[in-house]
């Protein structure tokens, strides 16, 4: 282990022997259960449960827990000097994201996840009385707020667009640009939607309201490490993530990417001084906070990294297409989500015909002992557009038999 006075990082032996990845190869296959028995035994699980609600929290693997717990015993043997100390690595928590992500250190400002990173660009864009900004109906609940809070405060106009769930990418653009006015002045979108994975054409949409001189505004919490992300190449002028969900980093961590032409004019949610107006760290001035969890963020792209994007995506869709193959013969089933090649491997819902999807689940914990969440829609009252369903998130320390326990608990409840 190296530590050089910053945060600790792990040579590939010492990181496959903390693993218990006896061998990371090429030949590893998305079905190659051995292999990823050894990855599961990474992390410490509640073996009693089973978890498919990751796209909410996954559980950090242990060498990321264990690097939060000896930074938080070294702040509590002198908080004003050791906290102080590790603050002081930031910078290189910040350079490492922005290189695995795709943009410049200097846009990219560390925040402890996706709704404080999306707020800051929310309320920090000048909206006047009148100015519209567009959004949809399947956006997260918590932007949908501070749009709503916009409104009332500042007399902005919100439009939410709708459409069915699973859609194309063709389709998106096209509902965006019929949605654009002469008075918009932002849209807010999901990268990948909480509810079903909707996949957005981000980087088209942007380019679109970029010509049309749009902000974006692009909500990556279910994208980052989840599906490839290159912030530069995908156009937008912000985008927040939590790093708590696909990158398996502690709860607490998340960042926010503003292109650099837009610092300046956004407004901090936090007063910070006037010298710091183009500065990217004006978004992280919140007061004192708990630095054990952020700097423990390059443990978990160490592991990310080791295991691989491609490798980690194809494991992640071998386990939803198996669940989903067998569900969709179910005539009171219906797949709300696209499972093919190209489009977000691990995040997928279901409904079922007759069963409320919050009872469903709630069964499905009772009964089953399995962790699954219920989405219900933002949606005004259409037969195509309203949905409720169940939402299945399995990770990487998901095993098949899980998958399989999920498909049999499903079917015995349909029979109830």
């Amino acid at each position: 282990m190296e530590t050089g006075g910053g945060p600790v990082t792990w040579s590939r032996r010492e990181f496959l022997g903390a693993t218990g990845a006896l061998a990371v190869t090429q030949a590893a296959t998305p079905d190659d259960d051995a292999y990823w028995r050894e990855v599961r035994r990474a992390f410490v699980l509640d073996r009693e449960l089973i978890n498919l609600n990751n796209g909410n929290s996954s559980p950090c693997p242990q060498i990321v827990h264990d690097a939060v717990k000896r930074h938080l015993d070294t702040c509590n043997l002198l908080p004003v000097h050791h906290r102080t100390l590790l603050e002081q690595t930031f910078d290189g928590v910040r350079r490492q994201l922005a290189d695995e992500f795709g943009c410049d250190a200097g846009e990219l400002a560390l925040t402890r996840n996706a709704t404080e990173a999306l707020h800051i660009a929310q309320c920090g864009v000048e909206l006047r009385a009148g100015d519209e900004v567009v959004t949809t109906d399947q956006d997260y609940t918590r932007m949908l707020w501070a749009w709503d809070q916009r409104a009332r405060r500042d007399g902005v106009l919100i439009r939410r667009i709708q459409f069915p769930v699973p859609t194309t990418a063709a389709d998106l653009l096209e509902r965006f640009e019929r949605a654009l006015t002469p008075r918009t002045r932002v849209l807010h979108f999901c990268h990948v939607t909480n509810g079903t994975g909707q996949l957005f054409p981000v980087r088209e949409i942007c380019l679109l309201a970029r010509s049309r001189g749009v902000v974006t505004i692009v909500d990556g919490a279910q994208a980052v490490a989840h599906v490839p992300v290159n912030l530069h190449a995908l156009e937008c002028d912000f985008y927040g993530t939590s790093l708590h969900k696909w990158l398996m980093a502690p709860h607490g961590t998340g960042f926010l990417y503003v292109r650099r032409e837009r610092i300046r004019p956004t407004w901090p949610l936090q007063p910070a001084l006037e010298s710091m107006a183009g500065d990217i760290r004006k978004f992280e001035e919140i007061g004192t906070q708990q630095a054990a969890a952020r700097a423990a963020v390059p443990e978990a792209l160490a592991f990310h990294r080791t295991i691989g994007l491609e490798r980690k995506a194809a494991r992640l869709r071998a386990l939803s297409q198996r669940w989903a193959t067998a569900l969709a013969v179910e005539p009171r089933i219906r797949i709300l989500s696209d499972l093919r090649e190209g489009q977000p491997p691990a995040l997928a819902a279901f409904t079922v015909k007759g069963v409320p999807a919050p009872a469903l689940v709630q069964r499905l914990f009772e009964r089953h002992r399995i962790i699954v969440s219920a989405v219900v829609s933002q949606g005004r009252p259409g037969p195509v557009i309203d949905f409720e369903a169940v939402r299945v998130t399995p990770n990487i320390c998901t095993t098949t038999d899980e998958i399989d326990a999920l498909v049999a608990a499903v079917r015995l409840e349909l029979q109830g």
